[in-house]
């Protein structure tokens, strides 16, 4: 899976690295002094690295913690978001990595600790009010488990800081650690979909829609609390049928008391984000889609993108009562 390893000299004797050093005892260990000599430098091309990704270890430092966009949340009156690594496992089409970095290479920052260490700092400065630390932001949660190790250190801290609240979102069906794993009541693992057919065209690699629901059903059954994210909703022929499949096949097999929440975006992108990835996908027909620019974002034009929310909402309210549902909207000042 990895044949190059770069890392940053201060985490080479750094238990992770060494961990992964380990795992791929034949890759080429290639020594740095920053991870950005080597992660985002001008001139790279994101296809071009996508085919076969390097792994680069790393060490966070500064602010790690970051407050979410207003738009953004499912409840909490504090939402913040973290990131142990940079970039996917998936390929999906539509996913502002591939406009925000021209690396395709997997950062991993080693450091769990500290990104630990600040959420702690920030829960007790607001112990007596909801925080929530949403991880999966810049990755998937679970779907390098495996190699990274995250989840199973991140159930380990909020397993002892049960008042601070953790999503995990992911498009896996790497859901090992979470059935060996005594659910917790302030974790929330949350799915991301699209409708198969959507899938199929725009999220390559991902695992099917049936497949994701199959691992979201074994947690559920481990008692875990679980989230979907239909975020981004994308346009389409046939769109009420396709979301009302979908929908409907999520909660024939999920029990409705397991689902802490569902949020709605619609397709979204900081601008700059979608110019850099129409000109990767020239041909693509998604970014040739009815799209306009509001504010910092370019999304459907406000008429489509509020009949498809709203289509959302009464297929999902015949499931779920509103208070569930959550709307993420495109930033627009």
């Amino acid at each position: 899976m990895i044949d190059t390893i770069y890392f940053e000299e201060q985490v080479s004797d750094h238990p992770r690295s060494i961990a992964l050093f380990e795992r791929f005892p034949k890759a080429d260990r290639i020594p740095c002094a920053h991870y950005k000599e080597i992660f985002n430098p001008s001139g790279q091309n994101f296809r071009i690295q996508k085919r076969k990704p390097a792994l680069i270890l790393a060490k966070n430092s500064g602010t790690m913690v970051h407050p979410v966009p207003d738009t953004y949340g499912i409840g909490g009156k504090h939402n913040y978001y973290f990131s142990h690594m940079l970039n996917c496992l998936y390929d999906c089409r539509y996913c502002f990595l591939q406009g925000m970095y021209p690396s395709a290479h997997y950062l991993l920052f080693v450091n769990y600790e500290d990104f630990f260490e600040e959420i702690a700092k920030i829960q007790k400065k607001k112990a007596d009010e909801q925080n929530w630390f949403f991880s999966g932001y810049d990755c998937d949660s679970l779907a390098m488990e495996k190699l990274t190790g995250f989840a199973q250190s991140a159930l380990s801290f909020f397993s002892d800081h049960r008042v601070a609240q953790l999503e995990l979102r992911t498009k896996s069906v790497a859901t090992q650690i979470l059935e060996k794993t005594e659910a917790l009541s302030n974790v929330v693992t949350a799915f991301s979909f699209t409708p198969q057919e959507i899938s199929d065209a725009l999220e390559k690699d991902v695992p099917s829609v049936s497949a994701r629901i199959r691992a979201m059903k074994r947690i559920a059954d481990r008692g875990w609390k679980l989230g979907v994210r239909l975020d981004p909703i994308i346009d389409c022929r046939d769109f009420e049928n396709r979301y009302n499949s979908l929908i409907a096949e999520i909660f024939a097999e999920i029990p409705k008391d397991s689902i802490h929440s569902v949020s709605l975006g619609p397709f979204r992108l900081p601008f700059p984000f979608f110019k850099r990835m129409e000109k990767l996908y020239p041909q693509e027909p998604l970014f040739a889609s009815n799209f306009e620019k509001r504010g910092r974002s370019i999304s459907y034009n406000r008429e489509i993108e509020n009949q498809r929310l709203e289509t959302c909402r009464l297929l999902l309210e015949q499931h779920l009562p509103p208070e569930k549902l959550f709307f993420c909207k495109p930033v627009e000042e």
